[in-house]
C-alpha cells in the first residue's frame, strides 16, 4: 500500500531542492548528494543514476552503474535486469531522457560532460 509521504531533499553543493508531497511506496528522506569540488562529481553522479535505476526496477540488486573516464567526457553505463531494461527505458524513451535530463544538469552543475548509456 502506497502512503504519502515527503518527497526528498536533493543537495547539489549549496543548492536545496524541496518538493511537495507524493504517494511513493518506499523512499530515502535523507538522500543527499553533495559536492564539493570536481573529484566528488562522479561518485555523485553515479550514485545519483543507480538510486534513480533501483527506485524504477523490480530487481534493485541487479544494478550496476560503471564509470568510464575519457579526456572530455565521461561516460556512465547503467546496466539492469534483462527484465527490468523496458522499466528504465520508458515509453518512447521518455524516462532514459529524463534521467539524462537530470544527469546533464547535475554534471553541468560540476562543470563536467557527462553521458548516460543504458547496456543490456
Amino acid at each position: 500500500m502506497k502512503t504519502p509521504v515527503q518527497k526528498p531533499s536533493v543537495v547539489f553543493g549549496d543548492h536545496v531542492q524541496r518538493s511537495s508531497s507524493v504517494y511513493v511506496s518506499e523512499v530515502d528522506a535523507n538522500f543527499r548528494v553533495p559536492i564539493q569540488d570536481m573529484e566528488d562529481a562522479t561518485p555523485a553522479m553515479r550514485k545519483l543514476i543507480r538510486t534513480i535505476a533501483q527506485s524504477l526496477v523490480d530487481d534493485p540488486e541487479s544494478v550496476q552503474v560503471d564509470v568510464v573516464e575519457g579526456q572530455q567526457t565521461t561516460v556512465l553505463e547503467l546496466k539492469v535486469a534483462k527484465e527490468d531494461l523496458g522499466k528504465v527505458i520508458g515509453k518512447q524513451g521518455r524516462t532514459a531522457q529524463a534521467i539524462r535530463t537530470l544527469l546533464g544538469a547535475v554534471s553541468n552543475k560540476a562543470k563536467k560532460r557527462a553521458v548516460l548509456e543504458i547496456v543490456e
